[in-house]
């Protein structure tokens, strides 16, 4: 089955990711079909080392793959790499590559390329955020929202690095939560227009209970607040310095939430850091 699409107006999917992200992008591609109609484009996290990407994935897709040069047209049922020391934008159809705006420290090419895509493109977007470190692309997803676009980020707990996905989450603006895997499924629904062939129109359970709450968001922004701030405590007592931990943290106590309503399960343990709703996570934040 062809999904629907006209020459100026199909899906776009911005994959941001970075370290570990090659793992995603392989799991994400080997799941698409090549006939969806939709444009995928891997914004990989690099500042200056050469990307190898358009050599690596077409091994993985029956979709072509190609390096962005300035002036390439996006096209549908493509697969499109960013190439290093370069922001990326789209306008009239076509990709614009720029020297990098950030040239030293944490570049943002997935939010330069977001906050383009919002601007400059008609069709739907689909704006996904795989395993990276830094948070390269969250400052863009309310925007891609905004515009009646699908956020979605990779589950930390099937990333290398979970500190981008992390970040998305914490954002607050992320509509689902999945694995490689299901980030396909989700991105054929939309190209179908929500009936992935063979599979019906039904939206799985799965899906509903990968989309967070507010109060779930909520969790998450206040744990990461508070690990910013040098107060988020471990289930020993110490402050927990480490990133990956902080983050692993508050999703863990997402984990505990009540699907339905995102109260937390209300059960004791050693080291709880959540009391009971409306009450914030058990975070004390030291003078």
């Amino acid at each position: 089955m062809q999904a629907q699409t006209s020459a100026r107006n199909f899906p776009v999917v911005c994959v941001g990711g970075s370290a570990g992200g090659l793992d995603a992008y392989i799991r994400l591609l080997r799941h698409l079909p090549p006939d969806m109609g939709v444009a995928i484009v891997i914004v990989n996290h690099l500042r200056v080392v050469a990307t190898h990407l358009h050599e690596i994935l077409p091994g993985y897709t029956e979709m072509p793959v190609e390096l962005i040069v300035d002036g390439l047209r996006l096209q549908p049922n493509h697969v499109f790499i960013i190439p290093a020391r370069h922001d990326l934008h789209v306008r009239a159809g076509e990709f614009v590559l720029m020297p990098i705006s950030k040239p030293r420290g944490w570049s943002n090419v997935i939010t330069v390329f977001l906050r383009s895509l919002t601007r400059n493109w008609e069709g739907k977007l689909i704006a996904v955020i795989v395993s990276g470190y830094d948070g390269d692309g969250a400052a863009a997803l309310c925007g891609i929202r905004e515009v009646g676009g699908i956020t979605i980020a990779q589950r930390p707990d099937t990333a290398v690095q979970p500190d981008m996905p992390g970040s998305a989450i914490a954002s607050g603006c992320i509509d689902f939560v999945l694995s490689p895997e299901d980030i396909a499924r989700k991105i054929m629904r939309v190209a179908y227009g929500g009936d992935i062939p063979g599979a019906g129109a039904r939206v799985s359970q799965e899906d509903i209970m990968a989309k967070p709450t507010r109060k779930q968001k909520a969790i998450v922004e206040h744990a990461m607040h508070a690990f910013k701030h040098g107060g988020l405590e471990s289930s020993d007592g110490g402050t927990v310095t480490d990133r990956k931990q902080a983050i692993a943290i508050a999703l863990s106590e997402v984990d505990r939430a009540k699907p339905d309503t995102g109260a937390p399960v209300t059960r004791k343990r050693k080291g709880n850091l959540i009391t009971p709703l409306p009450q914030p996570p058990n975070i004390r934040h030291k003078p």
